[in-house]
């Protein structure tokens, strides 16, 4: 059985002045470390996704691009809940949790925080890449501002 923590700030609970509160990745650690199923868990994986300044189409194609200044980041709610519902029944799998940002962000701005945790590397691998796919191609919109 799963036990597990998630949570998800969603647009409507975030202010410009509250973007910047970046939960901390440390107390996410500390709070997993004292779930009842901790002991189950061998392994954690952080993902901390962070705007950069060189475009995806340059970094993915190569293409030449301006340099990126910012990003309009935005989630949908509920198919972020789907996702992490789906990581939480992988086997191995005993701690998900995610934080997404949204708004208009500037190169450096953490835009997700990420965590799973779980009893084999190999779960736990494939678990994180499986929830950050599915949050980049299916639940977030994000539109890079170029100089």
């Amino acid at each position: 059985m799963n036990n597990e923590t998630t949570a998800v700030t969603s647009p409507t609970e975030m202010n410009n002045a509250q973007r910047h509160n970046v939960p901390s990745i440390e107390q996410w650690l500390k709070e997993a470390k004292q779930q009842p199923d901790a002991d189950q868990c061998g392994m954690y994986l952080f993902h901390n996704g962070v705007v950069r300044g060189t475009a995806k189409a340059q970094v993915r194609h190569g293409e030449n691009s301006p340099r990126v200044t910012g990003m309009q980041f935005s989630f949908d709610q509920k198919k972020v809940d789907a996702a992490v519902q789906r990581v939480k029944k992988m086997p191995g799998i005993f701690h998900v949790r995610a934080w997404l940002n949204s708004g208009t962000l500037q190169v450096g701005d953490d835009l997700m925080l990420l965590l799973v945790g779980g009893d084999i590397r190999p779960h736990v691998v494939d678990a994180l890449q499986a929830l950050l796919d599915e949050l980049k191609s299916i639940c977030v919109k994000e539109q890079e501002h170029y100089e």
